[in-house]
This record gives C-alpha cells, sequence and structure tokens, in this order.
C-alpha cells in the first residue's frame, strides 16, 4: 500500500485523507477529525471533515467516471476481472487491515480477521458474478423481437455504519461495481480507516479514477450533502430508522431509489424439543458477536416454558464467563464503539432493574481494560415483558433479553410483535413446525436449527416492516444496483 495515511501531526496522530477522483485530499475547509480508540478512549488518527463542496467534487467525479470510455467500455468479465484482483489485494494485506478494523471499531482481533476474510469474499463472489447478469427474450408478435438488458443506475451514494465498515463496503462495492456503476462512500466518523486504505487497494486492482470515491467527515454534513445531492442515481443506507426516514425522503426529493437496512430486534425461538445443548451457545454467541452491535444480533430469546430454568441456568453460567477487554488481546468482548453507545446500553439496563427485571447472568471486564475505555459487561435479563423497551427496541449492546411462552400461536405473536423485521430464528426438531413458523414469520431471513450461515454472503438480507427494505447480499443484490431496459425492435 502507498501513497496515503503516512504523515504524522504534532500530535503523533496518523493522518488519513478523503479520495476523489483517485487522488488523497483532506477537506476543502482544512479541518479534521479525530479518530478515538473505543479500547482507550484516545484518539490515534484523523480524518478530513468533509462538507458540501466536498461532496460535490466527489459526484463529479463518479459522473465523469460512469461516461468515461475506460469503464463504460469494460466488458462484464473486465469488471469482474478487477473485483477478483480486488480480493486478492486485500488477502495480501490481510493482517493490516484486520488489525486496523478491530482497533478503528474495538472489536476482538479474531473478528477483525474474520470481517477482511468476509469482505474478501464478498469481492470473489461478485468477481465471479458480475458476467452472469442476464436479460430476457419476450415472446409478443411475429415480427417483433423484445429483450430485457440491466443497466447500471449510475452514481451510487453509500452511507455506511461504524459496526462493520469493511463487509458492508465490500457488499455494497462489490455488487454495485460489478453491474457498472460509480461509487461515493461516506463511511461512519467513527470507524472508515479500513474503507480509506481498501479504495486504494482498488486503483491498483485496475479501478479507474472516479469509480471509487470515499469522502469521511460527519452524518449530519458530509452524509446529508451527499444524500441529497441532485447528480447522486440511488442510494444505499444502513443505520437507524431516525435517520433512514431522513435518506428516504432525501431520496423521494430527487426521485430515485434507495435500499435501506434499518436494524432489528431480532427473535430466536426455542420451542419445547429444541436442542439446547446446540440452541443456547449459538445464541449467546450471535448475540455477543461485536459486542452485540450487529443489526441481525438475536437479541430476544423466547424459551417455551418447559425449558425455562433448564435454559437460565445455561445462560447464567455462559455469560458470567464472558469478559470484555482490548481488541488486540481477543477477548470475548471489544468495548463499545464510543462513549454516547456506552450510555445508551447502560440507560436500557438501568431502566430494566429499576422495572424489576431480574438480571439472570452478567460477565466481567479485564482488569486490565483501561479506565477511560468504553467497556460494559454481557448481560442477560429475564422474564422480560414482551412490551418492554428492553423487548421492543434495538440496545445495539450486549444485552439479551429472555421471554417465555407456552403455545406455538403465543410465539408467533411475540415474535412478530415489533416494529422491526430482519432475522429471526427457530429451534425445533419438529419439520413441520418449522416450516410452519418460518412462513408466520415477518421477517426478510429466517434460520432454522442454526443463525447467520457464518455471514451467508449468498444469501439476499433486508428488512420488512421498520428494519426497511431492498435487498443485499447473493445476486438480488445486482438487481438492486440496475435498472431493468426493455427493448422492443420491428424486423419486418
Amino acid at each position: 500500500m502507498t501513497g496515503y495515511g503516512t504523515s504524522l501531526t504534532t500530535q503523533n496522530l496518523k493522518v488519513y485523507k478523503a479520495l476523489i477522483d483517485g487522488k488523497s485530499c483532506g477537506a476543502s475547509s482544512g479541518e479534521t477529525l479525530d479518530m478515538i480508540c473505543p479500547s482507550t478512549g484516545f484518539p490515534f488518527a484523523t480524518i478530513p471533515r468533509c462538507s458540501a463542496a466536498d461532496v460535490g467534487k466527489a459526484v463529479s467525479a463518479a459522473k465523469a467516471a460512469m461516461d468515461a470510455p475506460e469503464w463504460v467500455r469494460l466488458s462484464a468479465g473486465e469488471r469482474g476481472a478487477r473485483l477478483l484482483k480486488l480480493a486478492e489485494l486485500i488477502d495480501e494485506n490481510k493482517d493490516k487491515l484486520a488489525q486496523l478494523e478491530a482497533r478503528d471499531t474495538g472489536k476482538p482481533l479474531a473478528q477483525g480477521y474474520g470481517d477482511i476474510e468476509a469482505a474478501i469474499q464478498y469481492f470473489r463472489f461478485y468477481g465471479g458474478a458480475a458476467d452472469k447478469v442476464m436479460g430476457d427474450t419476450l415472446p409478443i408478435a411475429v415480427d417483433y423481437l423484445a429483450l430485457t438488458v440491466r443497466e447500471p443506475h449510475g452514481v451510487i451514494a453509500s452511507i455506511i455504519p461504524w459496526n462493520y465498515p469493511m463487509q458492508i463496503f465490500a457488499r455494497v462495492a462489490g455488487a454495485a461495481l460489478a453491474m457498472g456503476n460509480t461509487l461515493v462512500v461516506k463511511p461512519s466518523e467513527d470507524a472508515c480507516l479500513s474503507i480509506i486504505e481498501t479504495a486504494h487497494l482498488a486503483l491498483e486492482a485496475g479501478f479507474p479514477a472516479g469509480t471509487i470515491n470515499i469522502l469521511t467527515g460527519l452524518g449530519e454534513e458530509a452524509g446529508a450533502a451527499l444524500s441529497y445531492n441532485p447528480e447522486i442515481d440511488y442510494i444505499t443506507f444502513t443505520g437507524s430508522p431516525d435517520v433512514g426516514t431522513m435518506i428516504q425522503s432525501a431520496a423521494a426529493r430527487n426521485h430515485i431509489g434507495c435500499t435501506l437496512e434499518l436494524g432489528g430486534k431480532s427473535p430466536q425461538i426455542v420451542f419445547e424439543d429444541a436442542d439446547l445443548s446446540k440452541a443456547l451457545p449459538i445464541i449467546q454467541e450471535c448475540l455477543l458477536k461485536n459486542g452485540g452491535q450487529t443489526c441481525s444480533a438475536g437479541s430476544r430469546a423466547l424459551i417455551h416454558q418447559s425449558r425455562w430454568e433448564e435454559a437460565i441456568e445455561t445462560l447464567r453460567t455462559g455469560f458470567r464467563s464472558v469478559v470484555a477487554g482490548r481488541f488486540q488481546d481477543d477477548r470475548d468482548l471489544g468495548p463499545l464503539i464510543n462513549a454516547s453507545q456506552l450510555r445508551r446500553v447502560k440507560a436500557f439496563c438501568e431502566t430494566a432493574e429499576q422495572d424489576g427485571i431480574p438480571l439472570i447472568g452478567e460477565g466481567t471486564i479485564a482488569p486490565d481494560a483501561p479506565t477511560e475505555g468504553y467497556y460494559t459487561t454481557a448481560k442477560v435479563f429475564g422474564p422480560v415483558p414482551a412490551d418492554h423497551q428492553l423487548a421492543q427496541e434495538e440496545v445495539f449492546g450486549p444485552v439479551l433479553s429472555l421471554i417465555p411462552f407456552r403455545t406455538e400461536e403465543e410465539a408467533i405473536r411475540i415474535a412478530n410483535g415489533t416494529p422491526y423485521g430482519l432475522v429471526a430464528g427457530i429451534w425445533t426438531k419438529d419439520l413441520s413446525r418449522a416450516t410452519r413458523v418460518a412462513k408466520a414469520m415477518r421477517s426478510g431471513q429466517v434460520f432454522v436449527n442454526t443463525y447467520g450461515a457464518g455471514g451467508g454472503i449468498e444469501l439476499p438480507f433486508g428488512g420488512v416492516k421498520k428494519s426497511g427494505h431492498g435487498r443485499e447480499k447473493g445476486f438480488a443484490a445486482l438487481k438492486e444496483f440496475s435498472v431493468l431496459k426493455t427493448i422492443v425492435m420491428n424486423h419486418a
């Protein structure tokens, strides 16, 4: 890797730059933001505080690249080859990228490596899929030939959150570039450095200048300006429902489409015949991964009354063994992303305790964890009333709510009884029941006797209700990032 992020400020903070039209640059204003390491609470790098002026430059660069011969004249197979080359370059640099991802987000180092590996797989998947998107021929009158083709939207604006920067960047960029779009990416100001590094690797992989532009800065400044820019052709956003409403409003103003992934309050339903030795460790692991800061985290475990005591004893023991510590120590949990998120999670737990909801089990914080870091313990509460805040709202932290149920109908009602609908898990040996309940779930994905399927790069992903709309991952994303055109020719 060359040419970026190498100089130091007087405070010995590494300086990162935005990327516009293939060139590293600061903000037009010259302003910067500190990047805070969640493990220590102290800054370790700076990024440009980009503004509307910088957004305009990046969008213009992406628009020009969209029409440039070196991009337009690439075949789908050639675009795919560049994606495969990018995957190769990420693999060669995975140690550096994993360390950076873990430090930037606070997640344990092993999870940082897992995120880089997932990014590699996304680029490999879409590299292989780029030349496999087909149109149709349509039978109409005998003297006519009718066919459909898929074409790129144009300039894609992508606003990426802090919890999985590399993974979400890869799943958006892989699909969007495979279909021939260009990108302006606004990653979170809390965690964006791996994306900057990877964008430079994309230049090495042969992507022309302007096809990928990275703007750093605040969401209310750079993110808002990007969303409302009239030259944008499509928007993707992963984040909160409140911000998602603003993004959709911006898209509507310019009469363009958008894909929104807005979080969840995903249920894991454990029926009386479930194999608890298999189900409970997965429920715990999937909730605690990335400190619970995962949109699809199964944060509600619905437990059949007949298995309640057995389940809470197992989970009590499991959560008591969970230790939070610095990212480089690779413990069960890292810190949360920032002080605001730490306050939010603590407030949920304090409200639950004030309302008399029993704390079943709680982990610990390692004694060598810096006091300035954003650490919290893993907690499991239960029984949690199905209508309580803890069971209805997204905590986005290492907090599991246990809810008892007696009948299949009650389980379905509770599972569907939140404003969200992203993912659901079902644990039962009864195939008929699994089928009935899966069909009854109001969610974008349903897993039976498993959860997450290792990230599921091939599996269409997205929500219903307050969890958003549109689909990412798999071949479904290629359709999201393209427009269907119908062509009819009279050959009489």
